[in-house]
């Protein structure tokens, strides 16, 4: 059985809060309007996991030119109010945070995202309950975002543990890729991303959160705190 970590590092969109279709979907449909026809597949294969400067760079290298003025605005417009009417925490998350730290094990998020953006969605989902107000990271805060290490040894260096007793967990390859080279254990979430990809950046998949206790080292059973909307 794996020895208990230090620490556990939650991504936050597909890990901890269900937004990467509600996410993708309002890029690619603000994408399209702009002449940039994309789908909602295209739209997670060529921009999920990564930071939106990166997005937006990507964008319009494909458009051939600046995207309007005014665009990246109405788009966190759109995302935010769909986030409003649509967010959910992920099947088990609620759960897992509860047992995580019934185990004595702190906890923290390192997202991509911005602080707003991310705090904003654990509120909407009543995640934020579960967390320490000083237990969110953003990839806005360091040089580098995922795929570099920076993040993730922000969050383990402010939080005061060593790299090697970090376990994240991830479900992009970007994510994972980010974790391994930060010299920390990963496992991949695998029930909405590929289980393959996953592995070959350097993961151990996990098809669901009720897996991870297991993964972690924690003995089975359950914790008290019901799923669903806080």
């Amino acid at each position: 059985m794996p020895s208990k970590p230090g620490l556990v590092i939650f991504d936050c969109d597909g890990v901890l809060v269900d937004s990467e279709v509600i996410s993708n979907r309002a890029l690619a449909r603000n994408l399209t309007a702009v002449g940039l026809e994309t789908t909602l597949a295209e739209a997670r294969r060529e921009y999920q996991g990564l930071l939106l400067r990166e997005v937006i760079a990507r964008a319009e290298g494909k458009l051939g030119r600046a995207l309007p003025d005014g665009w990246l605005a109405r788009f966190e417009q759109e995302r935010r109010e769909e986030f409003r009417r649509e967010l959910r925490p992920v099947d088990g998350a609620i759960e897992l945070l509860n047992r995580v730290q019934a185990a004595a094990i702190p906890v923290c998020v390192a997202s991509q995202g911005s602080q707003e953006k991310t705090r904003h969605s654990l509120a909407l989902t009543g995640l934020d309950r579960l967390l320490p107000g000083d237990a969110v990271f953003s990839a806005h805060e360091v040089p580098r975002g995922k795929p570099h290490p920076d993040l993730f040894l922000h969050a383990a260096a402010t939080l005061g543990v060593v790299p090697a007793r970090c376990v994240v967990l991830e479900d992009t390859p970007t994510g994972v890729t980010a974790a391994v080279a930060a010299g920390m254990r990963v496992l991949g979430y695998a029930a909405d991303s590929d289980e393959r990809a996953l592995r070959e950046a350097g993961a151990e998949v996990v098809l669901s959160l009720q897996d991870v206790p297991a993964a972690l080292g924690l003995e089975r059973g359950r914790c008290e705190g019901g799923e669903g909307r806080g």
